[in-house]
């Protein structure tokens, strides 16, 4: 349908997995099919996608409807259920752990699953990007997106392509209070950079070309902790990056998770860990539930259609990423459960930690330090302080 815009869906929930957290069972993944296909056939969507990273269940899709569709968000929430009750039949691990609610109530947001969606009209070549992460938090994608869209020394073409030399404009979005910042680099990096660099709070959500508002990224921002109250499985977000033509080439997308930064989840979302990018082959969770992974799968988008995908981390040029990644597995897992391994205070409070220090409250006793602590409460960077 050229000059109408496409929607591009990336939705994904912890349905119930084999062996633990290791894999989504093939099973869970034909039923989810069976769904979408049903919808294709009738209309609803124009092309569709079923894979998995670790025990997460991805439903990639396109349409014509726009995001936040209810539509499209209750079919992939049916979807879900679909796979849901096929996992439970097969007795398999937190069978429907994402799935918050009982009811669908008109958008999957807020109930459990995460989302990413983008709609634009289609170049006559419209190459795009899939991130899929499993055990870690939205934040996890912080990193490599400012380096995607805002570090000359990742992205060659910020300095030599004309349609990119003007930057780009970063969304980002405050979880504890739902608020909304836009800021422009390259001219407010350093402010940019003050608050991606807190992931667990400040997370990039959308990335737009400053010269057309053209949007270039999108990252899912659920949160699951924050929407329970309480640690109900990590969010294992997903995220999707337009490439090519104005856009940073594949190559400069890619080079951005070279370098497995360290990550909050790992082993009962309680954990530091490094970013492994993997092919499809091995995005499966094993040593302490890990290491964190991410796979990125490519697609052209062609009247609507899904062309691919091509499994991009499955090749040797991500072979000493990977070498890496394990040595840093190594150093982290000798600090046992010690910091900087073990999660800060504010991430563990919404573990099963508290539970375990709650029976010693009682046995704390006064002592006389000789002096009064100074203790500064700052709601986490957010620039009020309060001194007690």
């Amino acid at each position: 349908m050229p000059g109408e815009k496409v929607t591009l869906s990336v939705i994904k929930a912890d349905i119930g997995s084999l062996a633990g957290h290791h894999k989504v069972h093939p099973d869970t993944m034909l039923a989810a099919s069976r769904i979408l296909a049903e919808a294709k056939k009738k209309g609803v969507i124009k092309s569709f996608y079923v894979t998995h990273v670790g025990d997460d269940l991805q439903l990639i899709m396109t349409h014509y409807k726009g995001v936040d569709n209810p539509e499209i968000h209750e079919l992939a929430w049916n979807a879900f259920k679909e796979a849901t009750k096929v996992a439970k039949d097969l007795g398999l691990y937190a069978a429907g752990q994402d799935l918050l609610s009982d009811a669908f109530s008109g958008n999957v947001r807020g109930l459990g699953p995460g989302v990413a969606e983008m709609e634009f009209v289609e170049r006559p070549s419209e190459p795009v990007v899939i991130f899929m992460a499993d055990k870690t938090e939205p934040g996890a994608f912080n990193l490599p997106f400012y380096k995607i869209f805002a570090d000359p020394f990742n992205t060659a073409g910020l300095v030599i392509d004309p349609r990119m030399h003007d930057g780009f404009i970063f969304e980002i979005l405050d979880v504890f209070e739902g608020k909304m910042v836009r800021l422009s680099a390259p001219e407010e990096l350093y402010d940019i950079l003050a608050l991606i660099g807190t992931p667990s709070r400040y997370v990039i959500k959308r990335v737009y070309r400053k010269s057309d508002g053209e949007i270039a990224g999108v990252v899912s921002s659920e949160r699951l902790n924050l929407i329970a109250g309480k640690y109900v499985g990590k969010d294992d977000p997903v995220a999707i990056a337009r490439a090519q033509s104005g856009f940073p080439a594949v190559g400069e997308i890619l080079e951005a998770f070279s370098f497995p930064h360290l990550v909050a989840g790992w082993m009962r979302g309680s954990h530091h860990g490094p970013l492994m990018p993997v092919g499809l082959k091995d995005a499966k969770m094993t040593r302490f539930d890990g290491p964190p992974r991410v796979v990125a799968l490519g697609f052209q988008i062609h009247n609507g259609e899904l062309i691919g995908p091509a499994d991009l981390f499955d090749d040797p040029a991500f072979d000493e990423a990977r070498r890496l990644a394990q040595l840093i597995t190594d150093y982290m897992r000798r600090h046992g459960p010690f910091m900087p391994h073990r999660l800060g205070p504010e991430e563990m409070e919404y573990t099963t930690l508290p539970q375990v220090l709650k029976k010693l409250h009682d046995r704390f006793k006064p002592y006389e330090l000789g002096y009064k602590p100074v203790i500064k409460h700052s709601e986490e960077l957010s620039g009020e302080e309060i001194h007690d």
